[in-house]
């Protein structure tokens, strides 16, 4: 009976914990376009460097963020083990406890994790377009650069 609950739930905590995991932006989900007289090529070299710049400004947030739900994850399994132990008769529940608590686990680090990466997503976004606006170009929500006229 124990078997029949406990590898279904173990396998439903290891699809929701692999599939949490934050990562670094792979691009901004801003759009920018062309500052007014700005070349084509060079908007794209500025694209790149405004990226690059991103990147930096959440460098390791990722890797924080996955090291908390795998910390998350293991405590509650840790925790579950000891309440299933702690109530069952003989210690016969103390596998399906791990496996409820790995469930949890992974369900908790998988929200955190979701929090995270959209946390990293919009800091990455605010970056690039702080650094694309400072080069001079066009910005949505933001309005264009105001240069004053030379006299």
């Amino acid at each position: 009976m124990k078997n029949i609950l406990l590898r279904p739930m173990l396998v439903l905590g290891a699809t929701l914990f692999l599939c949490s995991c934050a990562s670094t932006p792979v691009g901004p989900t801003v759009q920018v376009l062309p500052g007014q007289a700005v070349p084509f090529e060079v908007f794209q070299q500025e694209q790149d460097t405004c990226k690059q710049y991103a990147a930096s400004q959440v460098e390791g947030q990722a890797d924080r963020a996955n090291a908390s739900a795998v910390g998350t994850a293991l405590l509650t399994t840790a925790l579950g083990a000891a309440f299933g132990a702690a109530t069952s008769w003989h210690g016969h529940a103390a596998g399906a406890g791990a496996a409820v608590g790995a469930t949890a686990g992974a369900a908790l680090g998988a929200g955190n994790s979701s929090n995270a990466q959209m946390g990293i997503q919009v800091q990455y976004n605010n970056a690039y377009a702080q650094c694309m606006y400072a080069k001079g170009n066009q910005v949505a929500g933001m309005a264009p650069v105001q240069y004053a006229p030379a006299y």
